[in-house]
């Protein structure tokens, strides 16, 4: 898909695709054809109004704030992608530090389509885009991209025509989601959206109906799914996965569970963009990617560390006196890398580590290796503070079989463990649970002690 000179806005971007009629966003509850955003919106504010300011969009659903972003991209000077769980404690700093002029709520969306001015056709403003990181370590922070490094990785040609529907469990206001509405505007196709108030059974059966053929998740959304019988409603095309790393066990499960479909685990991060994905149904990826002068992205790792710099990086940090780039316009991951033969592994991020007497454990290291045996559907590991070593490492664990033989499992792991990973990585304590949290981003919720 050859990329497009930018100053067009991505409505016009999206119906220059492809045929506008039967192409459609929808939500649980409304279905809207990409005809009728052509000369219609659902912003009741005017849009006249709105030019040139800065937009704090704060929705409840998803489908209103798509809506928005293709009414005012080249309109606003600035749209902020906010989150509902951004924090009333958040506000007050966002908007004095981003600047915003105007904060936009459920009550300043429709439902209903009105038809528009003919003067905010005139689009030419270069607006920026700005997100919000997960907020895990700390505040949120924005981040400020524009429509050219969010859709420079839709250039691989992975998705082109009317009968492609995509879909993900991401929130489309995170970068992650947002990477997948831009690839079904720009990519010809339509797009479904999840919703927080389905569950992951009721999801999955509505994008069954919808004859979703691409669908993205972390491998902790995946997991999920797979717990649930209506995965077999699915029949996709391609299975992406991205924000977690993605295990060998995973991507193993996905194979069989959608045997006709091309597995694909993608690399990226708000601030870094889209590193790399991966299609060879192996975890990891090859050493090949690293060390490109020149290549598009451009990889290093610095000191166990993952480092990326390309047109696909965020510009700046809005607000905050951190630098995203390192002098040479590396981004630092702080994901956590090492090379084994000719292939590149995640062990974890940096800040993630437990410290065993002096020697570093990655807690994803040790889930790899739990949630490869088929007793276990998914792992969480976790630092137990010990007065001796300063921590001990332990495992709440999902089981397959929750009326099997705890005891004979949780020696054929410790075995397992020993097999694969040094004496200080083997868990002390296996502890079976019935479930395991996940955030708003879908990632699983770690725990200290």
């Amino acid at each position: 898909m050859a990329r497009p000179e930018r100053r067009r806005p991505l409505i016009d971007l999206a119906l220059a695709s492809g045929k506008a009629y039967g192409r459609a966003i929808a939500d649980e509850t409304q279905r809207v054809e990409l005809a009728d955003l052509a000369c219609a919106t659902n912003v009741t504010v005017p849009l006249e109004r709105l030019r040139g300011r800065s937009l704090l969009l704060l929705t409840g659903r998803q489908l209103p704030a798509v809506l928005a972003l293709l009414a005012l991209d080249g309109i606003a000077a600035r749209l902020f992608l906010g989150l509902p769980d951004l924090g009333a404690e958040d506000l007050p700093r966002v908007m004095a530090e981003g600047e915003v002029d105007v904060v936009m709520k459920d009550r300043d969306f429709s439902a209903a389509l009105h038809p528009d001015s003919g003067a905010p056709h005139d689009r030419p403003i270069d607006t920026e885009w700005i997100l919000f990181t997960s907020g895990t370590m700390g505040a949120p922070r924005m981040v400020a991209h524009n429509l050219a490094s969010l859709i420079s990785p839709i250039e691989d040609g992975l998705a082109a025509g009317p009968d492609v529907v995509w879909s993900t469990f991401y929130d489309v206001r995170r970068y992650g989601g947002l990477q997948i509405l831009l690839r079904a505007l720009l990519g010809g196709g339509s797009m479904v959206l999840s919703s927080p108030d389905e569950s992951i059974a009721e999801f999955l059966l509505r994008a069954g109906k919808a004859g979703v053929t691409h669908m993205s998740g972390t491998p902790s959304h995946w997991r999920r799914a797979l717990m649930s019988p209506m995965a077999e409603r699915l029949a996709p095309r391609y299975v992406r996965l991205s924000g977690e790393i993605a295990d060998q066990a995973i991507l193993d499960n996905l194979r069989a569970a959608f045997p006709g479909a091309e597995i694909g685990h993608a690399f990226a991060s708000t601030e870094a963009g889209l590193a790399f994905d991966v299609r060879d149904g192996l975890e990891g990826f090859p050493a090949e990617h690293v060390d490109r002068p020149g290549a598009t992205p451009e990889l290093r790792v610095v000191n166990g560390t993952l480092r990326v710099r390309s047109p696909r990086t965020a510009t700046r940090y809005l607000g905050s006196g951190a630098n995203l780039n390192d002098r040479e316009g590396f981004v630092d991951t702080g994901d956590m890398v090492e090379r084994r033969g000719a292939r590149y592994y995640f062990l974890g991020r940096r800040e993630g580590v437990i410290n065993v007497g002096g020697q570093k454990v990655h807690p994803e290291e040790v889930e790899a290796v739990l949630n490869r045996h088929p007793g276990v559907r998914v792992s969480r590991v976790w630092g137990r503070p010990s007065p001796i070593t300063g921590a001990l490492v332990a495992a709440d664990i999902v089981l397959r079989d929750p009326a099997g033989d705890f005891e004979a499992l949780c020696e054929n792991l410790r075995q397992a463990c020993r097999a694969a990973l040094p004496a200080h990585k083997v868990p002390v304590s296996l502890r079976a649970v019935p479930s395991l949290g996940t955030s708003s981003s879908g990632k699983l919720m770690r725990r200290d002690g």
